[in-house]
């Protein structure tokens, strides 16, 4: 997995959320399946040569957002909770919609918006 995921040291990202994204996006492109067994933390943190709370708060957010399950001593897992993010974002996108034609906000204007917004 290391192999897959790495950290740059120079960027302003924070080292787990370098993991955290690399992870969702491989889950995105499928690289990572439904069902795939994710590395212990203490075995990709030893890989990745960072410390092991950086990798444990990587794979917290990716739990609290849905993306991978945590089976007890089974280990993490990607979940299929995963597959339905596009459709939520996709979701959120459309009412994002509505409330910039109710305020009469033009497209540009709101594609400037939601740029600000995610970055």
């Amino acid at each position: 997995m290391a192999d897959v995921i790495s950290i740059d040291a120079d960027s302003p990202v924070p080292p787990y959320e370098q993991v955290r994204t690399a992870l969702a996006q491989q889950m995105a492109v499928r690289t990572l399946p439904v069902g795939t067994r994710l590395p212990t933390v203490r075995a990709l943190a030893a890989d990745l040569g960072i410390a092991v709370n950086t990798v444990a708060r990587a794979y917290r957010e990716l739990e609290a957002a849905g993306l991978v399950e945590t089976r007890g001593r089974a280990g993490t897992f990607v979940s299929a909770a995963g597959d339905q993010r596009l459709a939520r974002a996709q979701e959120a996108a459309a009412r994002y919609a509505d409330v910039v034609r109710g305020l009469g906000i033009g497209r540009d204007e709101a594609l400037e918006i939601a740029a600000a917004a995610l970055r």
